[in-house]
């Protein structure tokens, strides 16, 4: 039995530990794994200590263990001004994969933008993580923009570029 509820603080250590599942999905060589896993954690912290109100952590149980997590905010779209729903964070644990965890997190994350009068709902995904990739394109999600980042500290010690 698969169900999605808010999360309490009880919940705490079992995301956190969910999301250091981040940093072996494709981060790109410039990001170490524990800087993506610190820059997670240091988010949920925040959200745990209440500081990110408006914000929702949603956890998906099955047969009443946890057994993933997406974490959901506001923001505001670029072009228009308009506020819109984000997905921060989507994880599944290890032992629940393939299982419809993800699937149901991004079904609920729909809903929960929709409840708020939302009419979008924007995720971002490492490039490299194509398994992701191919869940969201199946869940009809579509790329909008790709980010492009040059590390300009080659250019300041005065190394080569390769």
């Amino acid at each position: 039995m698969l169900s999605i509820r808010a999360a309490t603080n009880a919940d705490r250590d079992f995301v956190i530990e969910t999301a250091r599942r981040f940093a072996a999905f494709g981060p790109p060589p410039w990001r170490t794994p524990q800087e993506v896993v610190a820059g997670e954690v240091r988010c949920l912290d925040d959200f745990f200590d209440g500081g990110m109100q408006g914000s929702a952590l949603l956890v998906a149980e099955e047969d009443g263990r946890p057994a993933g997590f997406a974490f959901l905010e506001h923001q505001t779209d670029y072009f228009t001004g308009e506020r819109h729903a984000h997905l921060g964070m989507i994880a599944v644990a290890e032992a629940a994969e393939g299982r419809g965890v993800g699937a149901a997190l991004l079904r609920a994350a729909e809903d929960w933008s929709l409840a708020r009068g939302y009419a979008k709902l924007t995720l971002n995904v490492f490039e490299g993580n194509a398994r992701a990739r191919r869940a969201y394109e199946r869940a009809e999600y579509r790329i909008e923009t790709v980010r492009y980042v040059k590390l300009l500290e080659r250019r300041r010690t005065g190394q080569a570029e390769s």
